[in-house]
């Protein structure tokens, strides 16, 4: 016994001997291939971690055949999981359109270049080109947004800021409540929620009614000297059905006006069109809610729209003055990027019809099933006779849905490839 412990620990010892130099791991011809590719300094730090991963195993008794060899594949395996980390295109197979982790909307043609012209160039983002002097970085796309809807408007950099300033906006130095119903207290992704959003702000938040029905009687009841602003807050990514009743923002309005208080309507999704047509009713459109009488509506620039990650504020011009004059739109504004993929989108918009053709996702909601089909059969047949031999691949009948915080409730009728492989398992097919 004591001879195969000592031959254990002599074996153990000529392993961890045995483990390469970092110079020496950098070297392997496989290695040195993603020289090629990203900085030496995560190689490096790549072929540390294997050294250290290898050791654990010789360490802890596993039979390591060639060490050398072991680290470098080890490396290999590290390196692969940082490259896959970085931000790159992915294929969207998941029947959501609008998936939020595949970051919502893809970008319009237009708006790509107008992205890749600016974004390597000096630009003219804060210089009034007509008078040479220092101009407002958001005109152009306050007032595409003016000619779109009719209305003020400002821009920050995500929906979330949009919430905060217009509610920093009507609490202002004197009244700091804010009265919502409580079937529209959302959680939106990363589990961030309008409640903790106005408390950010300093507005007190006032619930009225309960989940699945709210009055207008409830909101009249809650109206106080103290109180600052009535808002609806359009459930995007939800749905409550069933016994349930909710105040429409019309009735609303009319209530504001009645007691002079500003209402802000929070769209969410933001839809410049109407989507019946596509069979996916349901989705207020943002001037409706503006013509309604809304003093602040808010929307996301990513969703519906089809544009970038953006904020969008439309409403009362003293309202947005207000806020574009606010401290902490500093800390929210957009960069020239966001501004030019939103220039160009907003121009799209000018033209429905263009519009329709050009953005992905209002193109993808407006393509019929039959073209869907060609389309994966077109797929089926550049995969290749070679990929065939190890896959079955059949044309499905299937439902996809919008997705990211739009429409949850609405799903339309669409086409599925289904891959099958006798030999393949799940997770290396979804990584292939």
């Amino acid at each position: 016994m004591s001879d195969v412990r000592n031959t254990g620990t002599e074996a153990r010892q000529g392993a961890l001997a045995g483990l390469p130099a970092i110079d020496r791991v950098l070297e392997a011809p496989e290695v040195g291939d993603w020289l090629k590719r990203v900085p030496r300094p995560w190689i490096v730090d790549a072929a540390r971690r294997a050294v250290d991963r290898v050791r654990e195993r010789i360490v802890r008794g596993d039979d390591v055949a060639n060490v050398a060899e072991a680290v470098a594949k080890q490396t290999i395996h590290e390196l692969e999981a940082w490259d896959r980390a970085l931000l790159a295109p992915v294929i969207n197979a998941t029947g959501i359109v609008l998936h939020t982790g595949l970051g919502r909307a893809p970008l319009s043609e237009k708006a790509v270049a107008a992205v890749a012209a600016v974004a390597g160039e000096y630009g003219n983002l804060e210089i009034d080109m007509t008078s040479g002097r220092r101009g407002r970085r958001t005109m152009v796309v306050t007032e595409l947004l003016r000619d779109l809807t009719g209305a003020a408007a400002a821009v920050v950099n995500n929906n979330a800021a949009a919430t905060l300033m217009a509610l920093t906006a009507v609490t202002g130095d004197r009244a700091r409540q804010v009265v919502v119903s409580r079937g529209e207290l959302i959680e939106i992704g990363g589990s961030f929620r309008l409640p903790r959003i106005m408390e950010s702000c300093g507005a007190e938040l006032i619930e009225v009614g309960t989940t699945n029905k709210t009055r207008l009687s409830d909101y009249r009841d809650a109206i106080c000297e103290d109180t600052a602003a009535l808002m609806k807050v359009h459930t995007s990514n939800y749905r409550v059905t069933g016994f349930t009743a909710e105040v429409g923002i019309e009735e609303m309005v009319s209530l504001g006006r009645s007691r002079n208080l500003p209402v802000i309507h929070d769209l969410g999704s933001g839809a410049m069109l109407d989507f019946t047509p596509f069979g996916l009713p349901g989705e207020p459109i943002v001037t409706e809610s503006l013509a309604a009488g809304a003093d602040l509506v808010l929307f996301s620039g990513d969703k519906l729209l089809g544009g970038p990650q953006a904020g969008i504020l439309l409403g009362r011009a003293d309202l947005i003055e207000g806020i574009e004059q606010h401290p902490l739109m500093r800390a929210v504004r957009v960069d020239k990027m966001t501004l030019a993929a939103l220039q160009a989108t907003l121009m799209q918009h000018q033209e429905p019809d263009q519009a329709l053709r050009e953005i992905p996702i209002l193109a993808m909601a407006g393509t019929p099933v039959n073209r869907l089909r060609e389309r994966a059969k077109r797929l089926v047949d550049r995969i290749g006779a070679a990929k065939r031999e190890a896959f079955e691949i059949t044309i499905e009948a299937s439902r996809s849905c919008v997705g990211g915080g739009a429409m949850p409730a609405q799903e339309t009728e669409s086409v599925a490839l289904v891959i099958r492989s006798p030999t393949i398992g799940e997770t290396e097919l979804a990584q292939r």
